[in-house]
């Protein structure tokens, strides 16, 4: 299994927009905080795909502002906002009032707080197999003081230090025996956001060279090559003509129908596998007529047989070179 990992990085992205099951325009704030080494890093990372502009140890003081900022000026709708230990503890006892502002500016149904825990003994174990040093204990460090937490006693401390902003949680999620699909699928159910894969059905040409992140490779040029008709040399797959002579073949149509027949069976498991994108690649000669056709009907048949969350998008490599 994958583990939820311990990164206490500073991190500001923006991913790529994915809707929710509202399908509006309306604004959703996620302040999202929790022990360290429980998956707060791991949540803003899975927020960020599925839409969410992600800002991670923006010091507590600050979220007012940096929301104004962004919904008002960058007209952001969607926005998550880490806070944690690292953030000053003045902020942390100010945490009831920031929460109220939010939700007094903005809605109190716009304002959630995730709070991501753990078991000690989990903590511990992550820590250890990083070999990261708790924010307490860097702390310590970086002041030249005498360290007086050790592992356990940090994870302890910084539990009730958290403790203002976990009183306010909407959703606590722990992640002790969580993998890191599991955890996706636990914050999806709980704020509402649909998963949404994109399929690129990707045609090329094997003499140009195979594409290096392609999931799935198909090789069609065992079938009939509308190349050797100088009539349709100049033409492509996508052009009536090529598909009359296509029409003639009974086994261009069997192969289409084969790898269609495995992406329909297999792609819609990939929803739960923790993708966003998956590339299928159908290769021919050159990368103009056969592989371009089956790319073609591919998408067209794809587009109405998969379940909603997989968008089919088909791209054609070598069209510079028609």
């Amino acid at each position: 299994m994958e583990a939820i990992g311990t990164n206490q990085d500073n991190k500001v992205t923006s991913g790529p927009v994915l809707t929710d099951k509202s399908q509006d325009d309306s604004v959703s704030i996620l302040v999202v905080s929790g022990r360290s080494g429980s998956g707060k890093t791991s949540v803003l990372n899975i927020l960020e795909d599925l839409g969410y502009y992600s800002i991670d140890n923006l010091p507590l003081s600050l979220v007012p502002s940096a929301v104004d900022k962004l919904v008002g000026e960058s007209s952001i709708r969607r926005i998550a906002l880490g806070v944690d230990i690292r953030t000053p503890r003045a902020d942390l006892s100010n945490f009831a009032s920031i929460h109220k502002m939010l939700k007094q500016t903005y809605g109190e149904q716009t304002v959630k707080v995730i709070y991501v825990t753990a078991q000690d003994t989990i903590l511990v174990a992550r820590f250890n197999a990083t070999r990261r040093v708790h924010p307490l204990m860097a702390q310590e460090y970086e002041s030249s003081t005498y360290p007086t937490y050790n592992l356990p006693a940090a994870i302890k401390k910084e539990e009730e230090l958290l403790e203002p902003i976990a009183s306010y949680a909407d959703i606590k999620i722990d992640t002790s025996k969580l993998n890191i699909h599991q955890l996706k699928e636990r914050l999806r159910d709980h704020i509402g956001a649909d998963n949404k894969i994109v399929i690129n059905l990707l045609s090329f040409g094997f003499k140009y060279g195979s594409p290096i992140d392609a999931d799935f490779i198909f090789d069609v040029r065992i079938l009939p090559n509308p190349h050797w008709n100088p009539e349709l040399r100049t033409a492509t797959g996508l052009d009536p003509e090529v598909d009359k002579f296509f029409a003639d073949y009974p086994e261009v149509a069997e192969m289409t129908d084969d790898i269609a027949k495995f992406l329909d069976r297999w792609l819609p498991d990939f929803l739960h596998n923790n993708r966003h994108t998956v590339t299928v690649a159908i290769g021919c000669t050159g990368g103009k007529h056969r592989s371009v056709f089956i790319t073609d009907k591919l998408q067209r048949y794809l587009a109405k047989s998969l379940p909603q969350g997989l968008v089919v998008a088909a791209k054609h490599r070598e069209k510079r070179r028609w």
